[in-house]
């Protein structure tokens, strides 16, 4: 089962391409919500907010004590990036669960007005990605241990690791669900076979 966290943001529209491939989600508020469940989706949204609203409903203690484990992976989308990633500049002190060794800077490209659409190649896709970018944070600085699956002009776009996955675009705006199924793939969940 995928969890879906859902204080914040763009979480239905995660849950609706995860149906599509037969995958089952669950909306995840607290930390009982990821009991069982194999990958977590931090979606897009407004990053202060969704860290907050983790630290408080201790969602943040139990991601963090699952994916130490070795019992969950993640994956960030967008501001769901900024939580995972271990720094972000001018923000030393923002609530996140920082296990991603990546440096990312906060709406690089500008503000919503700037936001664009763009199509990538992604590494082990036959086709490029039509990623949609909206105020989209920079990933500035790649640790050791993870993999640029795509790039966006020199910057990375999406990034992988060991049951670690961000990517700064918004796949789930789409109608294509190869990243979504990427990622059931990376926590080890199984799609229903001729669906999607």
């Amino acid at each position: 089962m995928i969890g879906v966290l859902a204080l914040q943001g763009d979480f239905r529209e995660h849950e609706a391409i995860f149906r599509r491939l037969g995958i089952p989600t669950r909306r995840v508020r607290k930390a009982a919500d990821l009991e069982g469940v194999l990958g977590l989706v931090i979606p897009g949204g407004e990053s202060t907010t969704i860290g907050k609203l983790a630290r408080e409903y201790g969602v943040e203690a139990e991601a963090r004590r699952r994916f130490e484990a070795g019992t969950l992976a993640l994956w960030g989308t967008c501001a769901g990036a900024i939580w995972l990633a271990r720094e972000v500049e001018g923000y030393p002190e923002q609530p996140r669960l920082g296990v991603m060794d990546v440096r990312i800077r906060r709406n690089a490209y500008g503000r919503q007005v700037a936001s664009f659409e763009t199509d990538i190649d992604v590494a082990g896709f036959d086709r490029p990605f039509h990623a949609i970018f909206i105020r989209a944070p920079q990933i500035v600085r790649v640790g050791e241990g993870l993999e640029v699956l795509a790039r966006y002009k020199e910057d990375p776009v999406f990034v992988v690791g060991e049951r670690l996955m961000a990517t700064t675009f918004h796949p789930e705006l789409t109608e294509d669900p190869r990243v979504h199924r990427y990622f059931a793939r990376l926590a080890g969940v199984r799609e229903v076979a001729g669906v999607g």
